[in-house]
């Protein structure tokens, strides 16, 4: 009976009982959200999104060890940070499956994932998904663009064929970061994320 009467509520109230924030996407323009809230990385130490922007701006991907796509296009994330991290953006990688904790995205693993794919950026803990709903943010990967003044310019996919990276025509990602260092307005400021959702306490 429980089972039918939950499937019976509006969403809203199941989500509301679930107590999973529901948060619009950052939107175009916005600033840093939560940028002195520290988090620990993967060498131990902790650490904000203000201590890792650079000059030039600041990139944020929510990412995992344990997504299809972020595995398969391991590549593409690699690509473009090193990208971003030659033209002085910071770049971070935050963890925000706080449900798997104990499994395949726990410190320990993100650790090891990291040190395979020979990551020179940060990687963090999102403990609570607490980045994650402050940005609105939803899937693994899902890109945040900063410009120098902490303003968001981009918000979206690295490229426009997550499922096959020989199709893809247009990389979203790079492209933004060249307008934006030229001083341009970025031509394409949304895409669309495609990969795992993030995995909340409680999903």
């Amino acid at each position: 009976m429980k089972k039918i009467f939950l499937t019976a509520m509006p969403y809203a109230a199941i989500a509301f009982l679930s107590l999973k924030p529901i948060s619009d996407p950052l939107p175009i323009g916005a600033v840093i959200p939560k940028a002195d809230v520290k988090m620990k990385n993967i060498d131990g130490n902790e650490v904000s999104l203000s201590d890792v922007k650079g000059k030039n701006g600041l990139l944020v991907m929510f990412s995992c060890n344990t997504c299809p796509y972020v595995i398969k296009n391991q590549g593409r994330t690699s690509e473009a940070c090193n990208y971003a991290s030659g033209k002085d953006i910071g770049v971070i990688l935050l963890n925000s499956n706080e449900s798997a904790r104990n499994d395949g995205d726990s410190f320990d693993e993100m650790k090891e994932y990291a040190k395979k794919q020979n990551y020179s950026w940060k990687y963090a803990v999102d403990k609570n998904s607490e980045l994650a709903n402050a940005f609105g943010a939803n899937r693994t990967p899902e890109c945040y663009l900063f410009d120098k003044n902490g303003k968001l310019v981009y918000h979206g996919a690295i490229d426009d064929n997550a499922g096959n990276a020989a199709d893809v025509s247009r990389k979203h990602l790079v492209i933004a970061i060249d307008e934006m260092l030229a001083g341009k307005e970025v031509s394409q400021k949304l895409s669309r994320s495609v990969g795992c959702a993030i995995k909340r306490f409680g999903d």
